[in-house]
């Protein structure tokens, strides 16, 4: 199966170091990075999607960070 998510954070280090840390468990980058300023507080938002494909199937209880 293939899983789907959708990383998301402050525009800072620790938001590189969560998608680092799901690219070496085996993730991909899916897309391009994206952002979103606050227009009220001037703070900078990312997102990235990765995607995985593993064994099994699925179902919606499935705990993504798992894997």
């Amino acid at each position: 199966m293939r899983l789907y998510r959708f990383l998301t954070g402050l525009d800072n280090a620790a938001f590189c170091h969560k998608v680092t840390d799901a690219l070496n468990k085996g993730w991909q980058l899916y897309g391009s990075p994206c952002y979103s300023i606050n227009t009220t507080t001037g703070i900078t938002q990312c997102g990235q999607a990765v995607i995985k494909d593993v064994a099994g199937n699925y179902t919606p209880d499935i705990e993504l960070g798992d894997y």
